[in-house]
This record gives C-alpha cells, sequence and structure tokens, in this order.
C-alpha cells in the first residue's frame, strides 16, 4: 500500500547567472532554480553548516509494512547536476515526537538503498532542430553527425521506458515539425536523424521564438501526463539554430515568458552555430545551459558538451529508501537526508507518518 506523504511548502532559492560557452572554452552551465523541493532546512538542533549541495524532494510516500520513499534530485548551489551517488554517501535522521533532537538511523540495519524506478520517475528529452534555408544549404552534413552523437550519448544503454528522446524541427512555418516521436530507441532516433533530406522544408525563413513556445508546451503536457499517471517527469529541451527569429510571428518576450514561467522540472539547452546568432538571447533562452560553435566543424564538439549536462541532469534524481524504525502508534516524524560528497554536504528536511507501519520491511 503506498500512502502519499503530506505535502509541505516550496522554499525558492533563485539565482540569476547568465551562462555561456563556445568550442574554444570551458563551458560554464548555471541554472536558476535552486530550492528544496518539498522539504525544507534542517532543525539547528543538529548544527549543520549551510547547505553546499541540495536535495530537492520531487515526491515522497511510504509503503506498508514500514518503508519511506523519498525520490530527488541533487545539484550544488550553482544548479549543476550531480550523478553517480551511492546509498553509503547518505545519513539518515528520525525526530519522533519523544525526542529533543534527530537520532542517527543505521544505513545497513534500515537497509538503506538507492534505486532506479521507471514506476516513480520518467525522463524525456526533446531536441529541437533549426531546419530553416541556412542550415540545409550549409550545415546539415555536420549537423545531422553532431545530432547522431547527441543522441548516443545520451540514450541510456540497455534501453529503459523512463528515458525517451523525441525530435522536432522547425523552419519558418508556424509549426513544430515531428521528426520522430518519443522513444527509448536510440537507433529509431539516429535512423530518424539520417534520413533528414536538403529539401525537407518548405520555408525558407527561421520561426525560433514559436519553436520555443511549442517545444515548452509539448514540454510541459509531457510533465502533466506523467503527473496524471503518478509518476513524477522531467524534461529536457535542447534547441540549435544558426541564426535569429526571422518570422515575427512570436515576440521575444513571449518566448522567454514560456521558458521563464515553465515547470520547475523542465531543462532548457541552447546550442547556437555562426556569427549571426543572439547569444544574449540564446543564454536567456537555455537557462539551464548554452553553448556556442563558431563555425560548423565545432558543431559536434558543443553538442557533446550538451550532451554530457543533459546526461547528468537526468541521472540527478534519485530514489532514495529504507525501512524505518517507527511503529504504528507514533504518529508524525520528522526525518532530515544528509548527503556528503567531494567534501561536500547538504540536507532536507521532511516528515512521515507511520501509521501502520509494524516489523517485516524489506
Amino acid at each position: 500500500m503506498k500512502i502519499p506523504f503530506k505535502i509541505f511548502p516550496v522554499y525558492l532559492f533563485v539565482l540569476l547567472i547568465a551562462s555561456c560557452g563556445n568550442a574554444d572554452d570551458d563551458v560554464s552551465f548555471d541554472i536558476n532554480h535552486q530550492e528544496l523541493g518539498l522539504g525544507k532546512e534542517p532543525d539547528n538542533c543538529l548544527g549543520f553548516e549551510d547547505n553546499e549541495l541540495l536535495l530537492s524532494i520531487q515526491d515522497q510516500f511510504t509503503t506498508l509494512p514500514g518503508k519511506v520513499s523519498i525520490l530527488f534530485r541533487v545539484s550544488d548551489v550553482l544548479g549543476n547536476p550531480i550523478s553517480g551517488l551511492e546509498a553509503n554517501q547518505f545519513t539518515i535522521y528520525e525526530q519522533g515526537r519523544n525526542d529533543d533532537c534527530f537520532n542517527t538511523i543505521s544505513s545497513s540495519e534500515s537497509q538503506a538503498r538507492i534505486s532506479p524506478n521507471s514506476q516513480v520517475f520518467s525522463n524525456n528529452t526533446l531536441l529541437i532542430l533549426d531546419l530553416s534555408n541556412s542550415v540545409l544549404e550549409n550545415s546539415l552534413d555536420e549537423l545531422k553527425s553532431a545530432s547522431t552523437s547527441f543522441i548516443n550519448n545520451v540514450m541510456p544503454s540497455p534501453e529503459t521506458e523512463s528515458f525517451k528522446m523525441g525530435i522536432y524541427w522547425f523552419d519558418g512555418e508556424d509549426e513544430l515539425h515531428l521528426l520522430n516521436d518519443l522513444t527509448s530507441s536510440s537507433t529509431e532516433l539516429v535512423n530518424a536523424i539520417s534520413g533528414i533530406t536538403a529539401d525537407i522544408s518548405n520555408d525558407p525563413s527561421t520561426d525560433l521564438y514559436g519553436a520555443v513556445i511549442k517545444a515548452t508546451d509539448k514540454a510541459e503536457e509531457l510533465i502533466q501526463a506523467n503527473n496524471q499517471q503518478s509518476v513524477i517527469g522531467a524534461a529536457s529541451v535542447v534547441l540549435f539554430t544558426d541564426g535569429t527569429d526571422q518570422a515575427s510571428r512570436y515576440t521575444e518576450e513571449s518566448a522567454l515568458k514560456a521558458v521563464t514561467d515553465a515547470d520547475r522540472n523542465i531543462s532548457f539547452f541552447t546550442i547556437g552555430l555562426g556569427a549571426e546568432i543572439d547569444t544574449e538571447v540564446l543564454t536567456d533562452i537555455g537557462r539551464t545551459a548554452s553553448v556556442f560553435a563558431g563555425n560548423k566543424e565545432e558543431l559536434e564538439a558543443t553538442f557533446t558538451q550538451i550532451s554530457q549536462r543533459v546526461s547528468e541532469q537526468a541521472n540527478s534524481f534519485y530514489l532514495f529508501e529504507y525501512c524505518t524504525p517507527k511503529r504504528d502508534g507514533s504518529g508524525d516524524n520528522n526525518l532530515v537526508i544528509q548527503l556528503t560528497h567531494a567534501g561536500l554536504q547538504g540536507a532536507v528536511q521532511t516528515k512521515f507518518s507511520a501509521t501502520g507501519f509494524t516489523g517485516g520491511c524489506e
């Protein structure tokens, strides 16, 4: 039996720092969403220092006879995602109604573990390609090669239903064209890229702002669909362009508003090519990260940089589970999870109800 946790206020820490990069320099990746999600700062009685790592709780629930499950993502204070963590890097603290402060719960005795769970988490990536006339005439082969590398770098092997990618493209039309629907098959995606031809577009203009708005809408729809199925969802929008908006169908303000107002679990990445791009605009659209290639020969390197960040973002979500010693009748109990990693620490506090809890948890 799965029992939802009590919902807590969201604590937002907003850091507005522009990020940009190029193929010649190290890329700076910053993010403007720093929060503890459904959690809050740990109680002062624990004496922890300020968080150097952020544990943002996405969902939390209990399962009889006594399991506590927390789904969260981990980042540093600049928003850089942290992947590859293990259960032994976490310390569990509980505080019952008879405790003045928190008691440490043994990770081994509580059978604490981190595990992937496609039943409660889904990650989708939308690759959005500019196929306006300038790209088709000047850099199509390089774009296809870079996109293929991106797919191979980002898609998990073996395939998993909890991670999918879809590919869309735009030109001057008021439409975000579907190249390949969401799939967990990298082979299917690579074949779709391979099938792009120079005559694919009927409108040589560039509807960049329209593409941003429509891609954001699609990412929002994916998040909502997951929520309706009681699945926590995250999405990444990765947009490539070699120019500025020429169609003038939508405004820069409306495109940036779509990104700013988007669900906190949607990440935005931009890749710019050549001298005609507006790096300031693309940096604002790519609120998670943006990179720029000076010429088409640098394109694959910039796609690779973004692919690394997309993979890290996806793998920075964790399902942490443990068997609590609290039993039925103990009421609501406070819980703190502390993480230590690479000499840094972070912690988050929440609470759970032990109603119906007994022994026998595995």
